[in-house]
């Protein structure tokens, strides 16, 4: 299955311009997956045993932020 299938939501966020996704851990940051925009982070999400997992989790976390916060 193709990415924008599985994670429609995320595929739109960064195709569509919305903003990007980060993976991975490093000094700054204690979280594994984030969500940003132009004004900042969005969400972030931080243990899981899986990318697989990460992403789900940014994919409904990303689903509800963006019908709590976008325009219908």
């Amino acid at each position: 299955m193709m990415f924008d299938q599985h994670y429609p939501h995320l595929a739109s966020w960064i195709l569509g311009g919305g903003g990007w996704i980060e993976l991975g851990q490093d000094d700054y940051s204690r979280s594994l997956v984030r969500i940003l925009d132009i004004g900042g982070l969005i969400w972030e999400g931080a243990r899981y045993d899986t990318v697989a997992e990460a992403l789900a989790a940014a994919e409904q976390a990303l689903a509800q932020w963006s019908e709590e916060n976008l325009p219908q």
